[in-house]
């Protein structure tokens, strides 16, 4: 009996009750709503291919990174020069085609190595806003200068959040800001000690092999939850809400129009490129130019579905300190833009 008992907790952990609840929930709609759940699958299924090709070389890296011992030498090069890599990776981020989800393996790689949290944070909020083709697109549409501004703004960010990060480091939540335990807990946080050889062709030593086939099978699981999460929330709201109604309510020049840019247009974000000429229409109602900023900016770091792609593998903490850095950058990059254009 007493055994039962034990059984019987176990099983109605927190954990498994979330399970239970996730389990009702997939029956229910696969009852009631049938044919938007295969819809949901398909393009689940579907976003998951299209961004495989970035998000794959991310996942080898970062599975080499750990197995080969180069996280500790490039920990020990961001400590030495934390400044630098700031700078660099803001920089890297502003300029590389790289989107904040598929960027979301090499960075917890690099955090499960013991790489600093500041220089993984610039690259964070500074990635999903521009890269080369974003620029050439909103060149297109927006113009030269709202282009320019943009990339200025994604380096900004990028250097503000690093700094904002040195700023705390010294908190525990900073210093560890990965969820410990979970689908994160499965990847190695060392190769074999403190002290670790580097060795690049890891696939000749058994031991290092093994681990980054482990570290890939980790990592591969944890992207696919990640992206998964984050492709159903895209999928609710391109069903549930319709962004040109965002016209209506930051189509002015008043002094609200920025933060409610900020606030309201980041969560109906749906694609960079979609929302350039939504962008272009609703200037052309009266938008002011800095709401504009402000809106591309925050739907870029703050989208509803790239919040929940970083919700499961970062703390509560770090987590909201992100959101924080994110919405203020955002706020600060529409203000100074039209302040810059006026």
């Amino acid at each position: 009996m007493a055994e039962l008992a034990k059984s019987a907790n176990r099983f109605f952990q927190r954990k498994h009750i979330w399970l239970i609840l996730a389990s009702f929930g997939i029956i229910a709609v696969s009852v009631f709503w049938p044919k938007w759940l295969y819809e949901t699958v398909v393009f689940i299924l579907e976003n998951n291919l299209q961004v495989a090709p970035l998000v794959v070389p991310g996942i080898l890296i970062s599975a080499w990174v750990n197995a080969s011992g180069a996280g500790e030498n490039i920990k020990r090069v961001f400590e030495a020069n934390l400044h630098a890599s700031i700078l660099m990776a803001s920089a890297v981020g502003a300029l590389t085609p790289v989107c904040g989800l598929c960027v979301l393996p090499l960075m917890v790689g690099l955090l499960v190595s013991g790489v600093p949290f500041a220089p993984v944070m610039a690259f964070w909020l500074s990635s999903p806003i521009t890269d080369p083709a974003m620029l050439a697109a909103t060149t297109a549409v927006l113009g030269l200068n709202f282009a320019i501004g943009k990339t200025i703004a994604a380096f900004a960010i990028g250097v503000f959040g690093g700094y904002a990060t040195v700023a705390l480091s010294s908190t525990v939540w900073i210093a560890t800001p990965l969820k410990q335990g979970g689908l994160v807990g499965a990847l190695a946080t060392k190769t074999c000690g403190d002290k670790v050889q580097f060795i690049v062709a890891v696939w000749k030593y058994n031991d290092r092999k093994q681990q980054m086939l482990h570290e890939i099978w980790a990592m591969a699981k944890l992207v696919f939850v990640c992206l998964s999460l984050a492709f159903t929330a895209e999928r609710l709201l391109q069903g549930w809400l319709q962004p040109e109604a965002l016209s209506m309510y930051v189509g002015s020049g008043a002094w609200w129009a920025i933060p409610l840019a900020v606030f309201v247009g980041a969560p109906m974000y749906l694609d960079g490129y979609a929302a350039l000429p939504l962008v272009r229409a609703m200037i052309d109602f009266g938008m002011s130019s800095g709401a504009a900023m402000g809106f591309l900016i925050s739907g870029g770091i703050v989208s509803i579905w790239g919040a929940m792609a970083i919700f499961p593998v970062l703390k509560t903490k770090p987590f909201v300190f992100f959101l924080i850095l994110a919405v203020t950058g955002s706020l600060l990059a529409g203000w100074s833009y039209e302040f810059a254009v006026s």
